[in-house]
């Protein structure tokens, strides 16, 4: 069966049309019927309304080419910046990636991101031109930018509408003729046996990749996982461990996705599916782990990170009588979401809240947005800060992510910000004012590459200076056609300050800021005019 079985991710830059791809693809296969409601993969109604993704969702689809059945398995992926460590774990959990790319807007900064990540993974990579029914569409301009920018032949490229439908069978037969089957050389595992039932050396050597998890109300955390070798079954199922965190479980349940949870009794190597683990805490259960059996010595997969916050905000109900609902509501939210942490902390003008972790300021959005639509908690929210290190006088070393722990400036040695590498793709007409807000933003120009009639600018910029007003910025000067694209670049010296704002002669805390010793007295003045 493994020979029929082929795993792959859809990636694209934000809104170029992957997850409507995705739909025609489930009923072009039979997997969901014609006409039923559209982007099925996105869970979330937020999801749904904003047009992108945010939770990762895998799905197993069954295709007949040439009277040969396939496994398809689908592992659709987040569209944004946020959230691309889940990206690169969705990727190796495949051996091919559909690149989408829209005729009306061309290669864009996670396009290229996303498709260095697939490389990276080493992916066979089909681009496919999408949205050529468009009035605005220009497909050979697109296709021959993806050529001289990501380096295929014309012939590699595949057009479509994934609205329409037109091009997504040819996509299909493609998938299946193009990306490999998965690997399965591991000792052990090669060869035939009965599914189900270990072949000698199969539990020995499990080797599985969790490449997302979710939490059931009744099953508990949901793990999803991409067999590498071995396989899970019967047999075994009730002796699995976690490599990294040493966590053992014994699932309710396992099974695969179509697009719904389904049970099954085993899942072999190459396959995608789930375990049911019966967890109440989503963080045992971390992205990127490796499962196998108890006592096996196994390798882990390669690049395993726990999720880690950047960016921090207080927050506070603005009726204080719905405070314990704030403590439910994100509760809730983080029985989900293994990246978002949080702590009680509190104000003497806004009174008790949270200090709230988040991956970026996307996720921040959508957590806030969130909190009032699902549990109706109205919040208030203080502005964004990232986590700073310091090294003290006195030889102590601590990270401060919240203006209110600031320690007296006398007791400070050192400070470190963090720091993104950051790629803008743009038409080369906003070139001059993308520059000057660069400037303004602390950035450091490190090249500049002309890419058809786009350009390519690369900066090294303060993550404090990207959370705060610049994506509005930047879509306001380029008038909306410019893209971004970062990843976190570690930690550099600064020089900086706490800024207090006074009321009535007294500190508020809700509005102290971190900045810059240099730009801290300008940007108060700002705050308080």
């Amino acid at each position: 069966m493994i020979s029929q079985t082929r795993n792959f991710s859809i990636i694209a830059h934000i809104d170029h049309g992957k997850t409507t791809l995705t739909d025609r693809l489930l009923e072009l296969t039979g997997t969901v019927s014609y006409g039923g409601p559209v982007r099925l993969m996105d869970s979330n109604p937020i999801e749904q309304e904003r047009g992108i993704t945010i939770k990762l969702a895998p799905v197993r689809m069954l295709y007949d080419l040439r009277s040969t059945i396939y496994i398809l398995n689908l592992i659709d992926t987040p569209g944004h910046a946020d959230f691309s460590y889940e990206v690169s774990r969705a990727l190796h959990a495949c051996e091919g990636a559909v690149l989408v790319v829209d005729a009306t807007k061309g290669i864009q900064a996670q396009t290229i991101a996303n498709f260095d990540k697939a490389k990276e993974a080493g992916l066979v990579v089909i681009p496919f031109v999408n949205k050529i029914d468009m009035q605005s569409a220009e497909p050979e301009r697109v296709a021959e930018e993806i050529v001289e920018t990501l380096g295929f032949k014309k012939e590699d490229i595949l057009f479509g509408s994934a609205k329409s439908g037109a091009g997504v069978p040819e996509l299909l037969d493609v998938i299946v003729t193009r990306i490999p089957a998965p690997d399965h050389s591991t000792p052990g595992v090669k060869g035939s046996h009965t599914p189900g039932v270990s072949a000698p050396g199969v539990s020995d050597h499990l080797r599985a990749l969790v490449f997302n998890s979710t939490f059931d109300t009744h099953k508990g955390v949901i793990a999803f996982v991409k067999v590498i070798s071995g396989e899970i079954n019967k047999s075994n199922r009730d002796n699995l461990m976690l490599f990294a965190t040493r966590e053992k479980l014994s699932p309710l349940e396992i099974g695969f996705f179509s697009p719904d949870m389904r049970a099954s009794d085993h899942i072999e190597v190459g396959e995608v599916g789930y375990i049911a683990t019966g967890h109440k805490d989503i963080r045992a259960v971390t992205i990127g782990d490796t499962l196998t059996t108890v006592g096996s010595k196994v390798t882990p997969v390669k690049g395993y990170q726990r999720p880690q916050a950047m960016v921090f905000m207080d927050i506070y109900p603005i009726d204080t009588d719905d405070y314990r609902n704030l403590v439910d509501a994100l509760g809730k939210l983080a029985l989900n979401d293994a990246s978002l942490t949080y702590h009680a902390t509190s104000s003497p003008a806004l009174g008790h809240g949270f200090r709230v972790g988040f991956l970026g300021i996307l996720h921040a959005e959508i957590v806030t947005e969130r909190l009032s639509r699902e549990f109706e908690v109205q919040v208030v929210n203080t502005a964004p800060s990232v986590p700073y290190k310091m090294t003290l006088r006195n030889g102590g070393n601590l990270e401060i992510s919240s203006p209110a722990d600031w320690p007296a400036s006398e007791s400070i040695l050192t400070i470190e910000e963090p720091m993104v590498t950051l790629t803008i793709y743009t038409p080369e007409s906003y070139v001059g004012g993308i520059m000057e807000l660069t400037q303004g933003k602390r950035a450091e120009f490190i090249d500049m590459q002309y890419v058809a009639t786009r350009v390519r600018l690369n900066y090294l910029m303060p993550l404090s200076e990207l959370i705060t007003n610049f994506y509005d910025r930047l879509k306001s000067v380029s008038s909306g056609y410019a893209s971004v694209q970062y990843d976190h670049a570690g930690y550099t010296p600064v020089d900086a300050v706490k800024v207090d704002i006074l009321l009535n002669g007294d500190p508020t805390e809700a509005l102290s800021f971190v900045s810059p010793k240099y730009f801290a007295e300008a940007r108060a003045r700002v705050l308080v005019d």
